[in-house]
């Protein structure tokens, strides 16, 4: 309906004769008295036109073709709002559109034809995932959803290395153990991996090759069966959570194939890396930085923001139309420089994105909770899982912006109840469930359902929350926000629970109940697709 209205707003705009037309813009009016949408064009003409917004509004509203089953009436408002009311054959239309798409309502082809890479998790393979892994995780995988149901080809990407001084002392620290449970004398690196897990994989090395490594030469062998263990482990996690990676990228191997000392030579010979102190430098004060950056130590060991050019260089590289990053709040001052080296190097920075998330406190009756763990001292999302279980956990991590801090609240995500947001929803969906399962027992209909007797407040109303979907799961993928996704389903949970109230099925005459119940049927499937987007199960019963 957006587009339509636009549609028409923009034809009767051609009056004017404007070089350039305002972005037409519909929302929602505040007060639902107003009408069903409303656009402000009028308010943004007015300066242009230099003249009285309300009797611009007045010229559009009475040039205005529309199409009387769409829109039944127009009206002008306060300044100079155009309010839009729905035609009643417009939305029993819909409610039957809805009922036919089915699975598909919500989907759109706005992005269709675009291939997109989504980065994200990324963890090296030192350890299992985190709760601080958890957020970046779900919120990536979610953000790929909302493109998949706007018509992007996406694939999933896991972006790690398994080098460096970090995989080094993960492997003397599995020797140290592992020379310990066979009784041998052994000293545990300054800085080492302390967890139970670390314990766990030298216990499987033991199992598997007795003493054969107690001479080995150096920590590769150790240091291979960690990240074997690890890896798999961090892949168990994520396909609890439902995530599955289409492919995994090594840091690793842009040294192999020489991309990192290419990355330094192009842009050398762009005057923006020098040498000094024995260290490599970007000159990040090109771009408006105080100082210059860093790019590899006088140790000669890079700093991440140069495999991170070279690595975003070969996203771009493979073809992607968009490349998207899921990153921490602490990258929100680094990742500039990454976007400024691409640009550096001839590549187009609108073609990638940084989704920046804030972190997560575990809480519990309002204070920091700290849940006991076998794993060191952090909280791994398999823990939380096992606490609050996976559907739990996928939704608070989605249910505020990315951009607010997460307090993810323990009790309230143990609560078989309404106050838990997602057995809310969930709840919402099983009751649909039970009752179509009722109506079928007690009713025997024939031929198809006249919608049209749906006349009731409640029954308008939950047929136009409905309406919102595709436009949501649209607004939501473009600014890579799920929890809007969430309030939407909050709306149409509370305005089933209305309609419910108000609205008796069983016991009505037979054309209201099976009126009534397509009308169930198709909040039902609302629910289902959108809760699906969020990667959370839609029971039908609890």
């Amino acid at each position: 309906m957006k587009e339509y209205l636009v549609e028409i707003i923009s034809k009767s705009l051609q009056q004017f004769e404007l070089e350039e037309v305002p972005e037409i813009k519909i929302e929602e009016p505040n007060q639902p008295e107003h009408g069903d949408a409303s656009a402000n064009i009028a308010m943004m003409l007015a300066k242009l036109l230099r003249n009285n917004p309300r009797a611009i509004a007045q010229q559009i509203v009475d040039g205005l073709k529309f199409d009387e089953k769409k829109v039944s009436a127009v009206e002008i408002a306060g300044p100079g709002f155009i309010n839009f009311r729905f035609a009643e054959e417009y939305l029993f239309d819909s409610l039957s559109q809805i009922l036919n798409s089915g699975e598909a309502y919500g989907q759109t082809d706005s992005n269709k034809g675009k291939r997109v890479l989504i980065e994200f998790v990324s963890a090296n393979p030192t350890g299992p995932l985190t709760v601080g892994h958890g957020r970046n995780a779900v919120l990536g995988d979610t953000v790929a959803r909302l493109l998949e149901w706007t018509g992007a080809e996406v694939e999933r990407e896991y972006y790690f290395n398994d080098a460096g001084r970090q995989m080094r002392v993960l492997g003397e620290s599995v020797r140290a153990r592992y020379l310990e449970l066979l009784g041998k004398e052994a000293e545990f690196p300054e800085g080492g991996y302390e967890g139970e897990y670390i314990r766990d994989i030298a216990q499987a090395l033991v199992d598997e090759k007795g003493e054969d490594l107690v001479e080995a030469e150096d920590e590769k062998p150790f240091k291979e069966k960690a990240e074997e263990e690890i890896f798999a482990d961090i892949s168990g996690t994520l396909e609890r959570m439902k995530i599955k990676m289409d492919s995994f990228f090594n840091e690793h191997s842009l040294y192999e194939e020489g991309k990192i000392e290419e990355t330094i030579e192009k842009l050398r010979k762009k005057d923006l890396v020098y040498d000094k102190d024995g260290a490599v430098w970007f000159k990040t004060t090109e771009f408006g930085k105080e100082k210059d950056t860093v790019l590899v130590k006088s140790t000669g060991e890079p700093t991440y923001r140069l495999p991170d050019i070279a690595y975003h260089a070969n996203k771009l590289d493979r073809g992607f139309d968009l490349c998207i990053d899921v990153f921490g709040a602490d990258h929100i001052a680094t990742y500039p420089d990454v976007l400024n080296g691409i640009k550096s190097l001839g590549y187009d920075p609108e073609k990638v994105d940084v989704v920046v998330y804030q972190f997560v406190t575990l809480v519990k009756d309002g204070k920091p909770f700290k849940m006991s763990t076998r794993k060191a001292n952090f909280v791994t999302l398999d823990d939380l899982m096992d606490e609050v279980g996976a559907d739990v956990t996928r939704f608070f991590f989605l249910m505020r912006s990315p951009n607010t801090h997460l307090e993810f609240d323990i009790a309230q995500a143990k609560e078989a109840g309404e106050k838990n947001p997602v057995f809310y929803l969930q709840y919402a969906h099983a009751r649909i469930s039970s009752i179509l399962r009722k109506v079928t027992e007690e009713y025997n209909f024939s031929g198809s359902a006249d919608l049209s007797v749906l006349d009731h407040e409640s029954e308008i109303k939950l047929i136009k929350t409905m309406l919102k979907f595709p436009e949501t799961v649209l607004s939501a993928a473009r600014s890579r926000e799920p929890h809007h996704v969430v309030n939407f389903l909050n709306e149409l949970a509370s305005a089933f629970t209305s309609f419910y109230h108000d609205c008796r099925i069983l016991g009505e005459d037979e054309k209201l109940a099976q009126a009534r119940m397509e009308l169930a049927k198709a909040t039902a499937q609302v629910l289902r697709n959108g809760l699906g987007i969020l990667g959370i199960t839609a029971p039908e019963q609890m």
